[in-house]
């Protein structure tokens, strides 16, 4: 479907047939990235790896993260760190009274194990408090409505309506928190860590006199990490869990999985995981029917191409429709139904190799960071299903939970999940 959005044109893909077409053919061409009012100023003027459009600066710092933070191998490293952020998450619940906000607690879990990894640390407590209100106005800012996207003569507004002063106060407090993070790392005092974190590689690697890494580049990919390593891991369990209280069906089959395969441990760890079928064919469902971002990131064609009959020029915006994408009818029996044992048998995967399920996204572009999301999903989830029972506060129904989504490139739950958790006796 092509569009004219303001003065900007846009493609949409919508089939996984095209989607295929794109990848084979001419993932080159469409491996751009638009360069937006909001994502030139918190991504230091595009300094990082997911937003900065096809360069060979881009080729260079996406190696890093991937060798540095993302690969099988560093991913594997961190697993006490997550194995320590889940026991203290299922203990906060043990330890509360009443309803569990667990739109909050998953997106502190996330938070908390992506910042150790990147940062070295956790945030402070008065930090934490305003997390969600930080990482939510980022997500706006970069997901919403921004007339000099569309109208670039018009930027001009943005002094004028407010949206240049949010962009400037939200960029200054991830930069000072980036700032603060670096200047730690550079004390000579510092206590030489156990493990080195992503941000002392950087800083390693900036030190071997690598000019790609200057120090707004190192604070762009930091801040791809904090946004992007925290929200799409907190919104997928949040949108899980809701699933699993509207469907109790499914909630009792996966449960049953999960605490049969855990040999009677308190808690379910990593090597466990392998065991859990169901549970990951819940998870591909969940990320069927509420990819983390539905229209992924949006792309730019970098020169004129030629798909089917159809020509498109350079410079044309790309939104690659997930969300459609997952609930075609073509390719997904009864789509609207959510079944995760449509998965048990199928080699469907969300891997960017089947483009009838592409919620990190295929080719130059995919999300690098699929298998540091994935395993601590799947970590949590087992954990939250193995420990507790879960139902809604007295008083709701089902049909009382509210399914409306937020906007911004990760599509959050808008109100908070909070339901209420029953230790479970086996």
């Amino acid at each position: 479907m092509f569009l004219k959005l303001g003065s900007i044109p846009t493609v949409v893909i919508s089939s996984a047939e095209m989607a295929r077409e794109i990848f084979k053919n001419h993932d080159l061409e469409f491996s751009g990235r638009p360069i937006t009012y909001s994502s030139k100023k918190l991504s230091y003027n595009c300094s990082d790896i997911a937003l900065a459009p096809y360069s060979e600066k881009w080729r260079v710092m996406r190696k890093i993260a991937i060798v540095e933070l993302l690969s099988t191998k560093r991913v594997q490293s961190f697993e006490a760190v997550r194995k320590e952020e889940v026991s203290l998450m299922l203990d906060n619940i043990a330890n509360s009274s009443g309803p569990i906000n667990l739109s909050n607690l998953t997106l502190l879990l996330a938070n908390n194990v992506t910042c150790r990894v990147a940062f070295g640390r956790k945030l402070e407590a008065d930090t934490n408090g305003r997390l969600h209100d930080l990482l939510h106005e980022a997500q706006e800012l970069l997901g919403g409505f921004c007339v000099a996207d569309f109208f670039p003569r018009m930027e001009w507004l943005c002094k004028f309506n407010g949206f240049e002063a949010r962009l400037d106060k939200n960029f200054r407090e991830q930069d000072k928190l980036y700032d603060k993070v670096i200047q730690e790392h550079l004390r000579p005092n510092r206590p030489e860590p156990e493990q080195a974190d992503f941000t002392d590689a950087l800083l390693r690697l900036q030190n071997e006199n690598d000019s790609t890494l200057t120090n707004d580049s190192i604070k762009g990919a930091l801040m791809d990490m904090f946004i992007a390593g925290t929200d799409t891991a907190a919104a997928t369990l949040v949108w899980t869990m809701t699933e699993l209280i509207r469907n109790p069906r499914v909630m009792k089959k996966v449960q049953e999985e999960v605490r049969a395969a855990n040999n009677g441990k308190s808690r379910v760890e990593e090597s466990d995981l392998s065991k859990l079928v169901y549970l990951k064919s819940l998870l591909k469902e969940s990320l069927r029917v509420h990819p983390a971002a539905p229209l992924l990131v949006p792309r730019e064609t970098t020169q004129n191409c030629r798909i089917g009959k159809y020509e498109i020029p350079a410079k044309t915006r790309v939104l690659i429709n997930a969300a459609s994408i997952s609930m075609d009818p073509i390719s997904w029996e009864n789509p609207g139904e959510f079944q995760p044992e449509r998965f048990l048998h199928s080699e469907v995967d969300f891997n960017g190799q089947h483009f009838e399920l592409i919620p990190f996204g295929f080719g130059r572009r995919g999300c690098p960071g699929l298998n540091f999301a994935v395993v601590l999903i799947e970590l949590a989830l087992a954990n939250l299903l193995h420990c507790f029972d879960w139902e809604l506060p007295h008083g709701l129904k089902m049909e009382d939970l509210d399914m409306e989504e937020s906007p911004g490139i990760t599509m959050h739950k808008k109100t908070h999940l909070s339901l209420v958790a029953t230790p479970c006796s086996n």
